[in-house]
């Protein structure tokens, strides 16, 4: 395990009562507090695939890191489907960098009508169909926690061609230097024919967090057989760090597991050889242990150059997020 886990708060996190809840990266604010950016989107909309269309990036706010937080506005609404990021915003990981909060998030549009409460919108609807292929990564910058915040109009990180990622570029994973420069990885899809081919993760740099991003390798950074998503990057003692999603279990020996990474320099990464990393069982204050739906998006607080919380997307379900009726962000205090 990367870091022993402490029991998490039952009334900490972030959960609205209308909505779907994902995401969730925190960072501690000019005014002390923390504050949380999270997705959401309205529970009308079936979990998955509503926040293709509709999600939205929040920000609450908690006098704690384990909170609870309270909803204080949204940060990254729609704004129009001519925009590259027009219809949704989803997967915010925050920042803060010498003054500056760089929220990096993916993006997404659409030109077809917005669903309306039973209209059928699902997996085979065309709204969900081209929203997915038009994922991308973007990044928004403020002077302050509470913006106002300037929306690039291009995505950072796109698609390209014939490689891994032609399909679509998601989920960003960004390692922010002390010069500015960032190390940025990225879930990718490439195209098969006319449809989608599994997820894999990619790597770019840029010498400065608004660009340009180059991506470093024309080969995913894991083999086929390793199966990962929601990558969570850090620079260490010797190298870089990451902690990520086991999709299949295949390595952290549960489904939807935590496993452990390593890279010397950001492009050439092996799994530890006890590669487990968290489990989606958890122990919460109120003395009951539970086995989560989901355990996913991980992020960890720094405070004074060391993790102290762990924050993670869960779920009631008992298929992930298939059958849940509640989604919400989750914090686990982390031993120091």
């Amino acid at each position: 395990m990367f870091h022993k886990l402490l029991t998490a708060p039952v009334n900490g996190g972030f959960r609205m009562e209308d909505y779907w809840v994902w995401c969730g990266s925190a960072v501690q604010g000019e005014d002390s507090k923390f504050h949380l950016f999270a997705s959401r989107w309205p529970k009308w909309l079936p979990m998955h695939p509503g926040w293709l269309v509709m999600s939205e990036i929040v920000r609450a706010v908690a006098d704690a890191p384990e909170g609870p937080y309270v909803f204080e506005e949204v940060v990254l609404p729609a704004r129009g489907a001519e925009y590259w990021d027009g219809r949704s915003t989803h997967n915010p990981h925050i920042v803060k960098h010498k003054g500056k909060y760089l929220l990096f998030y993916m993006g997404s549009t659409h030109p077809l009508p917005e669903p309306e409460p039973g209209d059928g919108y699902d997996l085979l609807d065309p709204r969900c169909i081209v929203a997915r292929a038009c994922k991308r990564i973007g990044l928004a910058v403020a002077d302050s926690v509470q913006g106002p915040w300037k929306r690039l109009d291009a995505p950072i990180v796109s698609t390209r061609p014939g490689k891994f990622d032609s399909f679509l570029t998601s989920n960003p994973a960004p390692c922010v230097e002390e010069d500015g420069s960032v190390l940025l990885i990225y879930k990718a899809r490439q195209y098969e024919g006319n449809v989608h081919g599994t997820m894999t993760l990619g790597v770019a740099r840029a010498p400065h967090y608004e660009g340009p991003y180059q991506v470093m390798s024309e080969h995913p950074l894991f083999p086929a057989d390793v199966h990962l998503e929601d990558p969570f990057v850090w620079r260490g003692e010797n190298g870089y760090e990451m902690i990520a999603k086991d999709m299949e279990g295949d390595w952290s020996g549960e489904k939807y597991g935590g496993v452990r990474a390593y890279s010397p320099d950001g492009l050439n990464w092996k799994l530890h050889e006890e590669p487990f990393a968290y489990s989606r069982t958890i122990q919460w204050d109120d003395g009951v242990t539970r086995q989560m739906g989901n355990l996913e998006r991980p992020f960890l607080l720094f405070q004074d150059g060391k993790p102290t919380h762990l924050f993670a997307a869960t779920s009631d379900g008992t298929r992930g997020f298939h059958d849940a009726t509640c989604t919400w962000n989750m914090v686990i205090p982390l031993a120091p």
